[in-house]
């Protein structure tokens, strides 16, 4: 068995790693993950054990120029093996490393020779797999915490004590591990965990109880790099260059000389899987926007024009309105929403397809949270269902191309700068597919549409007039299914109230909400009140995600 560098060979970072990466025997036909866009680069996976963290984690990975994908803790041996990752990184979860029917690694993986970090849950399955020991504590550790750097900190920690120290890291645990694997040296410690970090160079192991992945722990992003860089030997070759270069191949593999449909929503995700497709098959592509009476005020128009002006795509409208609030009446179950919205979108691209002669393709701007959120791919759990994932109808008569499948919202945008989109699209605020239908609470209806409509349209206004839209990573309004009593024109009301959601964030992973300035939210409830007729009360969200989602369905 190969073996990855040991202490001796840090002087030639990740020399032995991708000498051992080379012998790595690909014995499952599986092959890459469907979507995978990680070309010729490196690929480190990371194996999911129900944590919050998980995507969070690939994407940390990515910012380093190292393409990443997130598998399933029940992966085997044989699947990592026929994927040839130039590391492994094990996440934290819910469960705990020394109780029967916790979660395990399939323990021939810690015999293939590939460099695996484990963080939190991870860490302490590496120990409790190989030989270590972990227990319950005395008191959790959940949030902010003081880690000392001990030794020379071995090969992810050495040197960051003296930039601060002792070091501030994020935990969220209650076990810790009470020895390591034996060969292993304890790198760190903080008072409630004797063992915060391990590190077995010559077996390729590594360790730590707290989160790098969390922007509270300082030099999480340079432990990153050590990891990949030194014990994996990744280079940095996954680029936006290498994404188009890879998707657009994998396009043109995918449609060969056949036409195909893109639903064109106006977003940034549909608008960036549009320039992709057409720059891998030309005029074979025609856009269809369909209008389901659920856009934004006036985005049919604002959509039409942007395209016509910078697109040399086909782009043809397909009025759907009817048919939607016809599908939705009556409706009042998020996932039901969800479902209807899914089907009856895929009905208006076959009466569209009447007017794209062998039409065999349907392209969407599938991201990889819409997969993961879906439940569609790891294990995780389903948070909600993507109209274009979970929500899809089960006699779908088009074959799907999504080469943005594998990429997060960032990196969507940056793709769509490299491939020459206008800055007014590439970083257009999100707009859920679904459309207003998971912003009204309860039955979706024309009129109940028409109010959002407006009063959405106010909010975003008075953002705009206030120099904040490029602040804020999503800004909204929501129609809830209540009614309060209220007092207009010195009579009583009885109507709905209106909220507001804005948050901030740099991958939607995780957000805050923002802090708007007080008289920006006076005056878009002083003119929502005013001009919007049955809305008497705005309230303004101030939940972060998580423990929220952003949209409210």
């Amino acid at each position: 068995m190969k073996t990855p560098p040991t202490a001796a060979d840090r002087g030639a970072p990740g020399a032995a790693a991708a000498e051992a990466r080379t012998a790595v025997v690909a014995d499952d036909a599986g092959g890459s993950a469907d979507g995978s866009l990680s070309g010729d680069s490196d690929t480190v996976l990371v194996v999911d054990f129900g944590a919050q963290y998980s995507q969070l984690i690939a994407r940390r990975v990515r910012q380093c120029r190292v393409y990443s994908e997130i598998v399933p803790a029940a992966v085997t041996a044989s699947q990592i093996a026929a994927r040839r990752p130039c590391g492994l990184i094990l996440s934290g979860g819910p469960a705990s490393a020394h109780v029967d029917g916790a979660p395990r690694l399939d323990p021939e993986i810690y015999e293939l020779g590939v460099p695996i970090l484990g963080i939190c849950y991870g860490a302490q399955l590496i120990a409790e797999q190989l030989g270590g020991s972990v227990a319950p504590n005395e008191r959790g550790e959940y949030g902010r915490a003081e880690m000392t750097v001990g030794g020379d900190g071995g090969l992810l920690l050495a040197g960051l004590s003296s930039q601060s120290s002792p070091l501030p890291v994020w935990m969220s645990h209650f076990d810790a591990i009470v020895s390591p694997p034996p060969g292993a040296a304890v790198t760190a410690e903080t008072p409630a965990s004797p063992v915060a970090a391990f590190e077995d160079a010559g077996r390729g192991l590594y360790g730590v109880q707290f989160h790098p992945e969390v922007e509270h722990t300082a030099c999480g992003q340079e432990i990153f790099e050590r990891f990949l860089r030194q014990a994996c030997g990744a280079g940095s070759g996954w680029s936006m260059d290498s994404i188009v270069e890879t998707a657009t191949a994998a396009i043109r593999g995918q449609v060969g000389d056949a036409r195909a449909i893109c639903g064109l929503s106006g977003g940034v995700d549909s608008a960036v899987a549009a320039a992709l497709v057409h720059r891998a098959v030309g005029d074979q592509l025609t856009c269809v926007l369909v209008d389901t009476g659920l856009l934004r005020m006036n985005e049919a128009a604002a959509v039409q024009e942007a395209f016509s002006s910078h697109f040399g795509i086909e782009l043809m409208l397909e009025d759907a309105a009817d048919e939607f609030f016809a599908a939705l009446a009556g409706v009042t179950d998020p996932e039901a929403k969800r479902r209807a919205v899914g089907e009856q979108f895929i009905r208006a691209f076959e009466r569209a397809r009447s007017r794209v002669p062998d039409a065999k393709f349907l392209v969407q701007g599938t991201l990889y949270p819409d997969v993961i959120e879906s439940g569609a791919t790891t294990g995780s759990s389903t948070i909600k269902s993507h109209h274009n994932v979970g929500g899809l109808p089960a006699d779908l008569d088009f074959e799907l191309v999504e080469p943005l499948r594998m990429l997060f919202k960032d990196e969507v945008r940056l793709l769509g700068a490299e491939l020459g989109l206008p800055s007014e699209i590439v970083h257009r605020q999100p707009f859920p597919g679904p459309g207003l239908a998971v912003r009204i609470i309860g039955e979706v209806t024309p009129d109940a549409a028409e109010t959002l409509r407006r009063a959405d349209a106010i909010v975003r206004e008075e953002l705009r007039e206030a120099g904040l839209e490029r602040d804020i990573w999503q800004s909204f309004a929501v129609l809830p299914d209540i009614r309060t009593v209220g007092v207009m024109g010195d009579e009583r009301t009885y109507g709905r109230p209106l909220v507001i959601r804005a948050v901030t964030s740099s991958d939607a992973m995780t957000a805050d909400w923002a802090r708007l300035p007080y008289d920006v939210l006076e005056a878009m409830s002083s003119r929502v009140v005013a001009e919007v007729s049955g809305v008497n009360r705005v309230v303004y969200d101030i939940t972060s995600k998580p423990p929220a989602t952003i949209e409210w369905e």
